[in-house]
């Protein structure tokens, strides 16, 4: 396996009062192309803010920093402690021009880099067997 991957940003998550955006670097704005075609994106970004051992280290948490929650394997959860530090959020998408996505909301800090971006395409598929846990 593998011991390690480089990932570069193409962006940076930006949270103004009034506003929130992601601003691509220029060398990536030519894949922005036909994304204005789509109301929803996945935007996969680095949990910049908890990059030390320590944090990476962590493998239970409780779900929701609820310790009313069980402990929890990071796996089964949406936390930001993690060994890899990859954050996931499915935003809608406001506007895009030049090299600015402007978003409604994304659960990111001010800062996150950004890693990818993906059109969300909904999926047909149905889950009559989906399973969750009680805290969720």
């Amino acid at each position: 396996m593998t011991e390690c991957f480089k990932i570069f940003p193409v962006g940076i998550i930006r949270k103004g009062k009034d506003a929130t955006w992601i601003e691509i670097d220029l060398k990536y704005q030519d894949a922005l192309v036909g994304l204005e075609g789509f109301s929803h994106i996945n935007v996969l970004y680095w949990f910049h803010e908890n990059d030390t051992p320590e944090k990476r280290s962590v493998l239970q948490v409780h779900p929701r920093k609820d310790p009313k929650n069980p402990l929890t394997g990071v796996f089964a959860t949406h936390s930001p402690l993690r060994p890899n530090l990859l954050g996931l959020s499915l935003c809608k998408m406001l506007s895009i021009t030049g090299s600015r996505i402007t978003l409604d909301a994304i659960d990111a800090q001010d800062g996150s880099p950004v890693v990818d971006i993906k059109c969300f395409i909904p999926t047909t598929r149905s889950f009559s067997d989906l399973r969750l846990p009680g805290w969720v």
